[in-house]
C-alpha cells in the first residue's frame, strides 16, 4: 500500500484489539463527555491534565508521569529495534474559564459542548489506543509515548510540544490526533506569529480634553494601513486582526487601546515580510496621530508584544511518514483530504526535521471553536482503529510491518 509494503495478516491479538475499540465505543464517548466538562483553557489545563493522568495511570502502561508544564506522558515499551513514536492529543481548548463546557446529548444524536471534539475526542482516542494495547499485550517494535499535551490552541504557543521535544531528544516520529473531519490529514506546518499592539496615553473628557492625542485614532490609522497588506495565495499566507479593544465610555478619550493580529505563511521569508509590515504600520499609526494634534505636552506610547511564534516546515508526499498515513487511511476506505497548511502540534517536529503527521479524529464535528460545537459519534471508533494501524506502521509490529521510520 502506497509503497509501505503493508500486509495486514490479522494475527489474533490484532483482530482482538480492533474489536475492543469497536465494543468500547460507547464507554469511550461517555469518557469524552466527562473530560469535556472539565474546563481547560490554554495555559490553564491543570485540572483536566490531572484527570487524564489518573486515567492513564490505571491501564497498565510501563510508566506514566506529568512533566513541568502539565503534559501527561505514558510510556509503552517496545520489543526493540524500532523508533520512538509519540501519539498525542492536546488537552487545551479555545474557550475561557467562564464558558460552561458541560456537554449535552440531543435527540438528533449529536452531543453539544464547547470542546467536545477539539481536542477532547483526540484525547480519548489516545487513551483508547493505549488501553487496548495494554489489554491485548500488543507492543510495537519501538517505544510509544502516549501524550496529552498542553498549549496547542491560540495563545498556548505550542508550549507543550516545545517542552516535549526539548526534553525528549530521542523522539523519532510524531503523530497528533487533531483534525475536524475523518478525511483530514496534515503533513505540512504553516508558520505563524501573533502580535498584540497596545497604545497608551492620558485620556480625558471628550469635551474638556479635546485636542490631545487619542489612542483609538492611532489604532485606527494602524488598522487601516494593515488592511492594505497584500499576501500571496502561493505560498499560502494570511493575516487577521482578530481582537480590538479600547475605551470605556463614548464621551471619554480612552487611555488605552489594543489589537491582536494573527499572521501565517507557508514561507518563513513571506512571514518575516508580513511581520515587518504590521510592525511598521503600528508605529506609523502612532506617528500619524501625534502629528495630527502636535500637542505640546501630551503624547502616546506603543507597546509591541509577540504572543505566540510557531515555526513551520514541509514534507514531501513520498516521505515515509506521509505514505504510512495514506496507507492507514486507505485500509479503511477513507479518501484523505490533504491540508495545504495547518498549525498543529506537528509544527514543532516538522520544523526540526522530525517526521510527523496530524491525523483526524473519528466522528463528525460541526462548528468547532464555537460554543455551538457538536459531535456525531456514530462509528467514531473507525478513526481510532485507523490511527492504531498508523501507530503500528510507524513504530513497527511483528507480522504487520517493519517500522516505516528507521
Amino acid at each position: 500500500m502506497n509503497g509501505c509494503g503493508v500486509i495486514f495478516l490479522n494475527p489474533t491479538n490484532y483482530k482482538k484489539a480492533m474489536q475492543i475499540l469497536e465494543d468500547t465505543h460507547v464507554a469511550i464517548v461517555d469518557l469524552q463527555m466527562q473530560l469535556c466538562a472539565i474546563r481547560s483553557p490554554s495555559n490553564m489545563e491543570e485540572n483536566r491534565a490531572k484527570h487524564f493522568y489518573e486515567l492513564m495511570s490505571q491501564i497498565g502502561l510501563d510508566h506514566v508521569y506529568m512533566d513541568e508544564v502539565n503534559n501527561v506522558i505514558g510510556l509503552w515499551k517496545g520489543t526493540g529495534d524500532g523508533p520512538t513514536l509519540v501519539v498525542a492529543a492536546h488537552m487545551d481548548t479555545v474557550f475561557g474559564p467562564e464558558i460552561d463546557c458541560t456537554p449535552v446529548k440531543k435527540e438528533d444524536g449529536f452531543i453539544w459542548g464547547p470542546g467536545i471534539c477539539d481536542d477532547t475526542r483526540g484525547m480519548v482516542e489516545v487513551y483508547a489506543i493505549a488501553k487496548t494495547m495494554c489489554e491485548t499485550g500488543i507492543r510495537a517494535k519501538g517505544d510509544i509515548l502516549f501524550v496529552g499535551n498542553v498549549g496547542e490552541e491560540s495563545l498556548g504557543d505550542l508550549r507543550g510540544s516545545k517542552h516535549l521535544f526539548a526534553n525528549n531528544p530521542n523522539i523519532d516520529v510524531f503523530m497528533s490526533i487533531d483534525g475536524p473531519q475523518i478525511e483530514s490529514l496534515v503533513t505540512n506546518a504553516i508558520a505563524g506569529c501573533k502580535y498584540r499592539f497596545t497604545y497608551t496615553g492620558r485620556g480625558g473628557h471628550a469635551l474638556g480634553a479635546f485636542g490631545i492625542p487619542n489612542v483609538n485614532n492611532a489604532l485606527g490609522y494602524a488598522m487601516a494601513k494593515i488592511a492594505t497588506l497584500e499576501v500571496p495565495k502561493d505560498p499560502l499566507s494570511i493575516f487577521n486582526i482578530g481582537v480590538v479593544q479600547g475605551g470605556v465610555s463614548v464621551n471619554a478619550i480612552p487611555a488605552k487601546s489594543s489589537m491582536m493580529i494573527d499572521l501565517r505563511s507557508m514561507s518563513q521569508t513571506e512571514l518575516d515580510r508580513m511581520k515587518a509590515f504590521v510592525v511598521s504600520a503600528a508605529k506609523e499609526g502612532l506617528e500619524t496621530e501625534l502629528a495630527r494634534w502636535n500637542h505640546p505636552t501630551e503624547t502616546l506610547e506603543l507597546q509591541i508584544e509577540i504572543l505566540s511564534e510557531r515555526p513551520g516546515g514541509t514534507q514531501p508526499i513520498d516521505a515515509p511518514v506521509v505514505q504510512a498515513a495514506l496507507a492507514a487511511y486507505e485500509a479503511y476506505g477513507i479518501e484523505p483530504k490533504l491540508q495545504k497548511g495547518a498549525s498543529t502540534d506537528s509544527n514543532i517536529p516538522i520544523s526540526r526535521g522530525i517526521p510527523a503527521v496530524t491525523v483526524s479524529r473519528g466522528g463528525i464535528q460541526i462548528d468547532g471553536h464555537t460554543v455551538n460545537e457538536r459531535f456525531q459519534p456514530d462509528h467514531a471508533y473507525v478513526g481510532t482503529q485507523r490511527d492504531m494501524i498508523l501507530a503500528l506502521l510507524l513504530a513497527g509490529y511483528e507480522h504487520i510491518a517493519e517500522p516505516v521510520i528507521k
